[in-house]
């Protein structure tokens, strides 16, 4: 894959409609404008993403699990439309319009707290790629260990929608 991928976001290559997401999209004002990128080679996305302290939940400097799910949910939806799209054996340009997808199902284990004011890397690596759905296995790192794990099974969706 060509070291461009790196450069472009897959959510800024969703379609107009599909630009609004609170979590991710990149009309969104108020959002969190997570980006996903594919690594270099195609074969994982990565997302990173510096939580403030606003987003503390029940255990006091730690991140609620609330937004850990937005994080698995936008990364896991991107990740799946890179991996449908790269199957293909297509680039990921400027200007590419990626087919969009969603969650049918997102399962997150959570391994240890997220403290919050530290970078938080995600990695996905593609399960299986059908024809409407792909599988997605996540994980979420911060100071250096595992805090999160996730699967997502994703379907795409028509731009009618």
């Amino acid at each position: 894959m060509a070291t461009e991928n790196k450069k472009i976001a897959i959510q800024d290559t969703y379609g107009e409609r599909f630009q609004h997401c609170w979590g991710c999209g990149p009309k969104n004002e108020a959002g969190l404008h997570l980006k996903s990128y594919p690594n270099e080679d195609g074969n994982k996305c990565i997302c990173k993403f510096n939580p403030d302290n606003k987003y503390t939940g029940g255990v006091p400097n730690n991140i609620f699990g609330g937004m850990i799910a937005v994080i698995f949910d936008c990364h896991g939806t991107a990740s799946a439309a890179w991996f449908a799209h790269n199957n293909k054996g297509l680039e990921l340009t400027k200007d590419t319009v990626i087919r969009r997808f969603i969650t049918a199902r997102l399962e997150i284990d959570f391994k240890k707290p997220l403290p919050v004011n530290e970078e938080v890397t995600v990695t996905s690596i593609v399960e299986e790629i059908g024809e409407r759905k792909v599988i997605v296995n996540m994980e979420m790192e911060a100071a250096g260990e595992l805090r999160a794990k996730a699967r997502i099974v994703a379907v795409g969706v028509k731009d009618n929608m």
